[in-house]
């Protein structure tokens, strides 16, 4: 005996279960029930359809009732409501669009009748300049207002997922577009250490973003109409999209006997069922397990849904299928960035107290090696034991597959354990070795195994510093570019023989970029007896938190973004410079030689590839009173429009104003290794590509650097002849201080700099001259040595101790290498 299938709702879920019951049931009865007059559209794309993106509206359209009934034998009744379920009985009322009303029978009923847009009693909210979008009829309306009037501007209010999406959409179409959001920040699935990112691009991107205020009134108008805030802010605009969240459509079965939670979702258990004998539910309308927290929740997202209905399918059809909980896996575009998310964030699991652990990483999308390799940032949550709570990704490229990744891993019972050995897709244009999930599972397993103790940047702003040392271990062109107030810096390779720098009774909080080096740094130091902590996420995170999208800082990116459209492509410019490839400091350092050969009030356009970049060129022009005319992000270029000797350009730093610092930097080279020849080099002409005066002295084994490359005839007694033939000749004949293995690792090291478009010594060397960076040999070391004159290099100059320590006197960095 055949049986009969009711189906309240035709989108997602109620579809899903629609299409699987056929393929599992030939002889079943199916009819399905959809209120509005379309079924199975993708509403995810409605956004990209106003913003004509998607192009044909027939796109959207997954599914038709006519295709349903032809390819599944499915009776599909648009514009037709179940208002009513009699479960003593068995049956359901029904109103047709024409009022009408009628009964139906069943023996299984399956209820996805989704969920609908919140309009909250506000004054004003029944104004037809105010809109939502959960359906097709919805995007017809909106998309002819934007099509067919002189609509120019728009308010956005609700910062999720829909209304990131319309804000994006809109501005696409030239409308201006303010976003309000009365939480503290947008997104709620992510941190605000994350968030924070999305909500730059949108500043970035000509949004005005007003945040932690909600709307008390509207106010309709002849052609426009009046927003006015809790803060009494007043805004107008030609339409409104209220995108505040949603509440389920279960209003019709309250007087059924069907069990609602709290917020009037329909109770089910694990195969979809509800309380009501061959009743089930699936969709936004139903509470659901959380995997992780294994509490009731309720999560609107299509994929979970689709896979609802599923089971809700097999179940009815007789198979064994469970439905395991939602995680909650959902990722957003934003303009270029792209943020994605799954399980817990770290509120959820406050509020449950439920104890857990935070890492950060900010690894490439790909090789860094290999062109367009772009920059995201992973925060991983987990617990004491590995379990994983919870990810969240922002970036440009490839942060779908790493959130998808950790997912599927935490799906399957895996660790940050399991991570680490995931064996995943390898090549240059595609991921690295060691892939960023792998990067984010060694991390936290660091954390584990007590290896390093981390604190997050939120923990350090709220940290008690009284007898703590902060210590930034990155280069000191970076520390230059951007620190926090009252750091310490000793670059991490100089670390161990500064170590008397640094007072063992008090706790080091070390921080790096992003975390790596700062790492490096702390397991030399606890090995050494120091108690140290490492910033998880270094720099780079702690300077995201401190964005606030202020209404001038939306004003200026509006500025920008017309710069952009016709600026930069258009805009006059004296000189030209392709920095793409180059790895810090050498943009700054090609910035820096190309400025020196422009007249005051010229302007150099500049393009590189380095991430770093963007935020290296503000510093550099705050510190060098050149004016920053045009700064804009193209996923893996940088585009910055600069204007040589202006005082207009005042750029604020991510943490703190950079203070004002003597100008001198000296530099005592001692060694003549390879390796320590090349940083000191890049040192030097990072502080002279900001403007610095910078003095190098070389003595004793640090002259070998300054020698020429060829054997220059000089007079000499046999002891000075001796040393000349044992110690290297010029840069090119230096050795490793590790590694070196008879000459080998130095090959390696000059081949590997140079796949990376790293600048080799003897480069660093004409630029260090060529930038004015005085050069000095010690005469007493040279007397020593047996080193004439005429061995060493044209543009150095010879000095002695007192010339070096009146340079020093005047430095504020004194450097020993």
């Amino acid at each position: 005996m055949s049986k009969k299938v009711l189906i309240a709702g035709g989108v997602a879920g109620g579809a899903s279960a629609a299409a699987r019951l056929r393929r599992l049931d030939e002889n079943a009865q199916i009819i399905m029930f959809e209120k509005d007059n379309y079924i199975s559209f993708a509403n995810c794309g409605l956004p990209y359809y106003i913003g004509e993106t998607i192009k044909e509206r027939e796109r959207l359209l997954v599914q038709t009732p006519e295709g349903m009934n032809n390819r599944f034998n499915i009776d599909v009744r648009v514009n037709s409501e179940i208002i009513d379920v009699d479960t003593s009985k068995n049956v359901v009322k029904v109103k047709n669009k024409d009022g009408e009303t009628y009964q139906e029978s069943y023996d299984y009923l399956l209820l996805s009748p989704g969920a609908r847009a919140i309009r909250p009693k506000i004054q004003g909210i029944e104004s037809d300049k105010i809109f939502t979008l959960r359906n097709i009829p919805d995007t017809d309306s909106i998309k002819s207002l934007v099509d067919k009037r002189q609509v120019t501007s728009a308010v956005v209010i609700g910062g999720g997922y829909v209304g990131v999406e319309m804000a994006e959409n809109l501005k696409e179409r030239g409308l201006q577009v303010t976003l309000i959001e009365a939480a503290p920040h947008i997104l709620a699935p992510f941190d605000s250490d994350m968030s924070v990112m999305a909500e730059k691009e949108l500043v970035e991107n000509g949004i005005d973003l007003i945040l932690n205020d909600g709307v008390k009134s509207f106010k309709d108008n002849e052609h426009d109409i009046e927003i006015t805030l809790n803060s009494n802010t007043r805004i107008t605009a030609d339409l409104v999209i209220l995108s505040i969240g949603v509440a389920p459509n279960t209003d019709f079965i309250k007087n059924s006997g069907i069990k609602l939670g709290s917020r009037g979702h329909i109770l089910v258990d694990d195969k979809m069922r509800t309380n009501i004998e061959n009743i089930y539910a699936v969709g936004d309308a139903v509470e659901v397990v959380d995997l992780v927290n294994r509490q009731n929740t309720a999560v609107p997202l299509a994929g979970p849904a689709n896979k609802q209905g599923r089971i809700a399918a097999d179940n009815i059809s007789g198979l064994n299928s469970t439905y395991k909980g939602t995680q909650g896996t959902a990722i957003i575009k934003i303009f270029a960035l792209t943020a994605a998310s799954t399980g817990n964030n770290e509120r959820t699991l406050k509020r449950l107290n439920i104890p857990y652990k935070v890492i950060y990483v900010h690894p490439a999308s790909h090789a860094s090696y290999y062109p367009a390799a772009l920059p995201m940032s992973i925060k991983l949550i987990f617990n004491e034991t590995g379990k994983i709570l919870g990810a969240q990704a922002i970036g440009y490229d490839g942060v779908d597959k790493r959130i998808d990744v950790i997912a599927a891993t935490m799906r399957l019972g895996g660790s940050v354990s399991d991570l680490t050995e995931l064996e995943l897709c390898y090549a240059p244009p595609f991921s690295s070795a060691k892939d960023p999930v792998n990067m984010a599972g060694f991390v936290a397993e660091d954390v584990l195994s007590g290896k390093v103790d981390v604190i997050t940047p939120t923990e350090f702003l709220n940290y008690n510093r009284e007898n703590t040392i902060l210590l930034d271990v990155r280069s000191e062109i970076e520390f230059n570019s951007g620190h926090l107030e009252g750091a310490l810096n000793i670059p991490v390779d100089n670390l161990r023989e500064r170590l008397d720098e640094l007072d063992k009774s008090k706790e080091i909080i070390a921080y790096c970029q992003v975390g790596l080096r700062g790492y490096i740094a702390a397991r030399i130091l606890s090995q050494h007896g120091y108690k140290v902590k490492n910033i998880t996420g270094g720099y780079k995170s702690i300077s995201s938190l401190n964005f606030t999208p202020k209404k001038q800082d939306a004003q200026n990116a509006k500025s920008e973004a017309a710069l952009d459209k016709s600026g930069a492509d258009t805009l006059e410019y004296d000189k030209s410079l392709d920095a793409c490839g180059l790895c810090c400091p050498g943009p700054l350092m090609q910035v820096k030689a190309a400025m020196d050969d422009l007249m005051e009030g010229q302007i150099l356009k500049v393009t590189a590839s380095d991430p770093g970049f963007y935020e290296d060129i503000k510093a550099w022009c705050k510190r060098t009173n050149s004016q920053l005319l045009d700064l804009k992000k193209d996923k893996s270029n940088i585009t910055a429009l600069i204007k040589k000797n202006s005082n207009n350009s005042r750029v604020e730093n991510p943490i703190k104003d950079i203070p004002p610092v003597r100008d001198n930097k000296t530099l005592v080279v001692f060694s003549g290794d390879l390796d320590k020849a090349i940083a000191s080099f890049i040192i030097a002409n990072g502080a002279a590509s900001m403007g610095k005066k910078v003095t190098m002295f070389f003595t004793f084994w640090g002259l070998n650097i300054l020698r020429k490359n060829e054997k220059v005839p000089v007079k000499k007694g046999f002891m000075d002849s001796m040393f000349g033939f044992m110690m290297p000749r010029g840069s090119k004949k230096l050795k490793l201080s590790k590694m070196n293995m008879m000459g080998m690792g130095a090959k390696m090291i000059r081949k590997i700099m140079k796949d990376k478009n790293v600048t080799s010594l003897e480069d660093l060397i004409k630029s260090a001259l060529d930038s004015g960076i005085e050069i000095v040999a010690c005469q007493m070391s040279m007397d020593v040595m047996g080193i004439k004159k005429e061995e060493l290099m044209d543009g150095v100059k010879i000095g002695g101790v007192g010339y070096y320590l009146g340079e020093a006197e005047d430095s504020n960095v004194n450097l020993f290498i």
